[in-house]
């Protein structure tokens, strides 16, 4: 006899992937870039996704990515007919008086922030529009313009009310992106409400500003900020302990809205529940920073010893040259080379360590901590077509507010 599943038994969900194997593909594809001229990104950005996708397992069952590197490609030249134009004016407001030039600048600030909204809601649909699970197509609706004039306002408004307004907007967004999305021919639904962020965001926000006052007043009071004369090094100590402990808040108040939100996704009776603890978040960053020091440190010797090779003389007696190192670096090649090299490797090694011990380490957290209830109720869902649009991803590939 065989039992079956029922609501009251939680379904959990499994990342399988390990560090080791986003390792070895992420060196393959910063390898790449270089003779690409930058273009392969495209597909690591593909192959990192399907490594993501392929190793979370929902009952038994991985998730599918089919999106393609060309279809990035596409979008992202389609969208360089956005910012051809953009550019032209700001070679344009460079020509004009200085009130001119900030008053253009500003609005065109504006407008990219509006933009932004735009962007990333068209990215999130290309990005459901490729994802499979069991051969089920998920998908995203709705209107993008409609996303993107609703956080805009809200942006606003959070301006307006120095924050406070936050929990209405975040609870707004969640809930206008899920009530669009689909799973196959079923409809997801969003169950949350303000009054599940609000307590603990205020009471994170009254903190965070008395811990911040007290900071600044002790600094200040230590001559962290003189009016003449040189500031008192020990005087940043109590800022940077009052910055410590709210970040800790923040991370605390971030782990209970992930939490709540998520939990509040519906797909038919179909319920999901995720557990993210603060501790979690706070050994997350700490790994992150450790391993950003250790990277740090290895380029920088890593640079050192390849500098004082090509340009020896701008090292001499034991001290560094700069003007003597900048001469050396007009009249050679391979000092010009090296520069070029490292700073490449800098951005790779900041960029693989991010990924290895920020991105993974969310997406593992995430899907280890998820849960869900009466799954079998999914069986009857229907397929759906896949979206064929190109351009999905273009903007905010453009405006580097991509995500996974």
């Amino acid at each position: 006899m065989v039992m079956q599943r029922g609501p009251e038994r939680p379904v959990p969900v499994v990342f399988t992937g390990s560090r080791r194997e986003l390792v070895g593909l992420l060196l393959r594809g910063y390898a790449l870039l270089i003779p690409t001229i930058g273009l392969y990104r495209f597909w690591l950005t593909t192959w990192t996704r399907r490594f993501y996708w392929s190793n979370t397992v929902i009952d038994g069952d991985a998730l599918e990515y089919t999106g393609q590197a060309s279809q990035l490609l596409v979008g992202f030249l389609m969208a360089l007919a956005v910012f051809i134009p953009l550019y032209g004016l700001f070679f344009y407001l460079s020509t004009q008086s200085t009130e001119a030039a900030i008053v253009g600048y500003s609005l065109v600030a504006v407008g990219i922030w509006f933009l932004i909204g735009y962007a990333i809601y068209r990215a999130r649909d290309f990005r459901l529009s490729r994802t499979l699970w069991r051969g089920i197509r998920c998908d995203q609706t709705g209107d993008p313009w409609a996303y993107a004039a609703r956080r805009f306002g809200w942006s606003l408004l959070m301006l307006a009310t120095a924050g406070l307004a936050y929990p209405f907007m975040a609870v707004s967004l969640w809930r206008y992106r899920y009530a669009h999305s689909w799973f196959g021919t079923r409809r997801f639904g969003f169950t949350g409400s303000w009054r599940l962020l609000a307590a603990q965001y205020y009471i994170t926000y009254v903190m965070a500003v008395i811990i911040g006052a007290i900071g600044l007043g002790i600094g200040a009071a230590m001559g962290a900020f003189p009016t003449t004369g040189v500031a008192n090094p020990w005087a940043y100590v109590p800022l940077a302990i009052a910055a410590l402990l709210i970040g800790i808040l923040m991370l605390r108040y971030q782990a209970r809205e992930l939490s709540r939100m998520f939990s509040c996704v519906r797909l038919g009776t179909a319920a999901l529940t995720v557990t993210i603890r603060a501790r979690s978040l706070l050994h997350q960053y700490l790994r992150f920073g450790l391993a950003l020091i250790v990277a740090a440190t290895g380029l920088a010797i890593g640079g050192f010893v390849v500098l004082s090779a090509v340009a020896p003389e701008a090292f001499a007696n034991g001290s560094f040259d700069l003007q003597l190192f900048l001469q050396h670096m007009q009249g050679s090649f391979e000092t010009l080379l090296a520069i070029v090299a490292g700073y490449l490797l800098i951005l790779g090694g900041l960029n693989l360590t991010r990924e290895l011990f920020l991105s993974l380490a969310f997406w593992k957290l995430v899907a280890n901590g998820a849960r869900i209830t009466d799954i079998d109720s999914l069986d009857s869902v229907g397929a759906r077509p896949e979206d064929k649009s190109l351009g999905g991803e273009g903007l905010a590939d453009a405006l580097n507010v991509g995500a996974y």
